[in-house]
């Protein structure tokens, strides 16, 4: 007997939906033959996601996983059970058998009864467990009505159970493609269970006893079955005394090679067959009928079988049922009672007592292993015989590939598109394994398997999506000062799915007017900035400098407790990747800060290294970006504001210099106060945990009335930044820049090792001709040069005319008078003085002049008072 299969009706010509997808309406099932059409209604954007756990999850409702989800539900533990069928019960929907004297549907009824009562039991109808991860980590897509709303589990389990029954497996032979070729399976869906007659006049050919049924089905349905053709030599067991009967003529040790018939099966041809795979067949016999039901077995292997089987599980799963290789009913039921129980001895538990129903089983059989039906001719002249029935693969493509010097199954894939499709070789992966492994003389295990790629049955884009669509598309994070930003009027944009001020209008004033008071305000008396959105990390561990070392450039070890250092990391390729404040906290913590866009990036790369290169090292890691708020004041009179709002430390330089961290009370509220500036100017930050932020910020806006207090946003940050020459990584850098190229050779220790320093010395990372950070100015000295111009040593040069760099940051400074630019130029460091022409689209080339990139206070006096 065999579980919840696919191929139903002509799924694998049409790319239509599995039979265990569809919905339960007989109008669909009855016009199911023939091509399927696109969708042309727009996408209902109904999708869903949840996230579960549970101590069981079990993959399949039928005979076997329903008793493993008895054992754990009746074990008092979390279940979840998943069925891709709109009802559970897997082939016992389908089937004629009877358990206890009724059928077995009605038992199917019972048990999930039972299981629904339980209130740990979660029962998942029309859900595939479409993918399997690290972890047991699962996910499900479960359809929840006819309009095309779905919802995805992502569920982790402790331990899972895989019931997901077995694949009948088609038979190769010639023109097997034709309509009306149908495997066994479906043929008793449709009969028992839509009563739906597929054909009128029906031809059973099998290796193995299951597609007997299928013949006592259809002619208990009223189709007339021609006969029964059977490979084998010693025919069925006592099923096909049951088809003896009902006077269905039975012809073993046969074939059938042909099928006759173009737009549908009229009929088969049919041989005497030795059993020998090299040998041809003969004195073929013609049959009339309208529909031929084969069936090959199941896709699983085991020697004595003939099919796959599942090894040895590398996470906390136990297979069960058909998929492990049992086919009746009673070997179903005892593998997923064991199955329950392994389960719940893993958990630590008692597994609770099941009594199973006594099944009847009649006797079978052993499958003979039929990959491909000899043809009567010429094998390599005959029509086509089709292993794999969506990419129209046959017998003589791998034959083919063979003869072309492909020997891997892999390549043989490749080559020949077998298990390209939709299906991922479900249903004819395993017969042109055989073809090549009966090519090259050798067995299937040898030939081996190709890699499935997730997810194993076609899921809609949408309920990967799930609520990401429209307005829900990004996730839109504010800080805890966005109301106040609000209320004042800022203009926000987005910066690495945060919103932040942009900047602070006035009445009247546009972007420039604003950004221009903004940075006045900051270098002559005060500003203020919500710089919340950095991104920042708890390092810590008896191994943290041993970890920072590694990562950073800088010499990590030598920073003193309360000390703070910039810091850049660095690509495997030698490139910066982002920047930072890094604060030594004490001996075996740091405090690190990241660009805004870059925080997941870093986090991801520290854990990456920690985990899959030095797991050896005790370092753990700690997202704060949300927990911590951080306000910049900025400044000449940052100082006296901290002291007018309330600090209980010692500000003045002497006990708190620059680039030195420090805990602090600040308007009663303990904070992290940092001694570090991003604008050139005395300046302090401060971080307080983010549910007092707001109370902070009002607090500082309050006493900072007396010194003109003015909130600047991002653009006046840029403005500040860019005339002191501080670059933005991702704005003055491309990926393609090393910290040699931005002039910080002085941050690249001599005394370690660290990411990307051999990158440091390959020949290209030392060519003369790197492009270099510098400053411009328009010879014009009115001029913003645009962001984005290329720049070009000689205008008469002949097109295409070469480049020498672009331009990557470029502002009006209202506090220098002048517009200033950065810019990335080849040789840039010695060509001070030269003139570059900046040329975008659209414009005259302007003339500018390379400078120094450092524009305000080239001393650092000023951040340093």
């Amino acid at each position: 007997m065999f579980s919840r299969v696919f191929g139903a009706g002509f799924y694998y010509k049409t790319f239509m939906r599995p039979q265990s997808m569809w919905q339960l309406y007989e109008h669909l099932i009855r016009g199911s033959a023939g091509f399927g059409t696109a969708p042309n209604k727009p996408d209902p954007d109904q999708y869903e996601h949840t996230n579960a756990h549970c101590d069981v999850l079990v993959a399949g409702a039928g005979p076997a996983g329903l008793v493993s989800a008895l054992v754990a539900a009746r074990s008092g533990t979390r279940v979840i059970i998943a069925d891709d069928g709109i009802e559970p019960g897997g082939y016992l929907l389908r089937s004629t058998e009877s358990i206890h004297g009724r059928p077995a549907i009605d038992w199917v009824g019972q048990i999930v009864d039972e299981l629904r009562g339980y209130d740990d039991v979660t029962f998942l109808t029309k859900s595939t467990v479409f993918g399997y991860y690290d972890h047991n980590f699962l996910t499900i897509a479960e359809r929840l009505d006819d309009q095309g709303q779905q919802r995805e589990w992502r569920i982790r389990a402790k331990q899972v159970v895989l019931a997901q029954g077995a694949i009948e497996r088609p038979l190769v032979f010639c023109n097997n493609d034709r309509p009306g070729v149908m495997l066994a399976a479906a043929v008793s869906e449709y009969v028992n269970r839509y009563a739906v007659r597929p054909g009128k006049c029906a031809v059973v050919f099998t290796n193995n006893d299951s597609a007997y049924q299928a013949a006592i089905d259809l002619h208990e349905a009223g189709v007339t079955v021609a006969a029964v053709v059977d490979s084998r030599q010693a025919g069925a067991g006592d099923v096909a005394g049951v088809v003896e009967e009902a006077r269905i003529p039975i012809l073993q040790s046969h074939v059938v090679w042909d099928v006759a018939g173009r737009r549908s099966v009229t009929g088969v041809r049919i041989a005497r067959w030795d059993g020998n795979p090299a040998s041809t067949v003969n004195h073929s016999i013609d049959i009339a009928c309208d529909l031929l039901v084969m069936s090959g077995g199941c896709n699983t292997w085991d020697d004595s079988l003939d099919c796959f089987v599942p090894g040895q599980t590398s996470q906390n799963s136990v297979s069960a049922g058909a998929c492990n290789g049992k086919w009746t009913l009673a070997d179903c039921l005892a593998d997923g009672a064991r199955a329950g129980r392994e389960v719940i001895h893993a958990l630590g538990l008692k597994a609770a007592d099941v009594e199973l129903p006594m099944v009847v089983t009649r006797s079978a059989n052993p499958l003979q292993a039929l990959w491909r039906v000899p043809a009567l001719s010429n094998p390599d002249r005959c029509p086509k015989q089709f292993v794999d029935f969506q990419t129209d693969t046959s017998v003589a493509d791998i034959r083919l590939a063979f003869r072309e010097g492909y020997r891997n199954i892999e390549h043989v894939k490749r080559y020949t598109a077998l298990g390209f499709g939709t299906d991922q070789g479900k249903l004819g992966n395993i017969n042109g394994m055989a073809v090549l492994a009966e090519t090259l003389g050798a067995s299937i295990p040898e030939v081996g398997t190709t890699t499935f790629r997730p997810p194993y049955t076609p899921v809609s884009f949408g309920v990967c999506a799930g609520e990401s669509v429209g307005d829900l598309y990004d996730p839109v994070r504010k800080t805890a000062m966005h109301e106040w930003h609000v209320t004042a009027g800022a203009e926000f944009e987005n910066v690495g799915q945060w919103r932040r001020p942009w900047y602070f209008p006035k009445r009247g004033e546009d972007l420039h007017a604003s950004v221009a008071r903004e940075c006045q305000a900051t270098r002559r008396s005060l500003g203020i900035m919500d710089a919340s959105t950095l991104g920042k990390i708890d390092v810590c561990g008896p191994d943290a400098v041993t970890f920072l070392e590694r990562i950073y450039t800088h010499d990590v070890g030598k920073m003193e407790n309360g000390r703070c250092a910039y810091g850049i990391l660095l690509g495997e390729d030698g490139m910066v990747m982002d920047d930072g404040v890094m604060a030594r906290i004490d001996d075996d913590r740091f405090y690190l800060t990241t660009t805004t866009g870059g925080a997941a990036n870093v986090m991801s790369w520290l854990e990456s290294w920690q985990q899959t290169e030095w797991p050896e090292l005790d370092v753990y890691m700690t997202s704060l970006t949300d927990h911590f708020s951080t306000i910049a004041v900025a400044g000449p009179n940052s100082r006296r504001l901290l002291q007018k709002v309330g600090c209980d430390i010692d500000l003045d330089s002497a006990h708190f210099p620059f680039m030195r961290v420090r805990a602090a009370k600040l308007a009663g509220l303990p904070v992290q106060l940092f001694r570090v500036s991003f604008s050139g100017e005395l300046a302090f930050e401060v971080n307080v945990d983010s549910n007092y932020a707001l109370a902070m910020w009002h607090a500082l806006m309050v006493a900072g009335q007396t010194f003109d207090i003015t909130p600047y946003g991002t653009e006046a940050m840029h403005v500040l930044r860019a005339e002191k020459g501080f670059v933005i990584v991702g704005q003055d850098t491309d990926g393609s820049v090393t910290p040699v190229d931005l002039g910080m050779n002085w941050m690249l220790s001599k005394n370690k090792d660290f990411l990307g320093k051999r990158s440091l010395s390959r020949p290209d990372s030392l060519r003369e001709n790197r492009k270099q950070l510098v400053g411009l100015l328009a010879e014009d000295s009115t001029t913003v040069i645009p962001e984005g111009a290329q720049l070009v040593n000689d205008l008469s040069a002949p097109e295409p005319v070469p480049m020498c760099g672009h331009v990557s940051s470029s502002y009006m400074s209202a506090c220098l008078g002048y517009p200033i630019a950065l810019a990335l130029a080849e040789s840039g460091r010695s060509r001070r003085n030269e003139i570059v022409y900046a040329w975008s689209s659209g414009n005259e080339p302007i003339p500018a002049r390379i400078v120094s990139p450092v524009f305000y206070d080239p001393k650092n006096e000023r951040q340093n008072d």
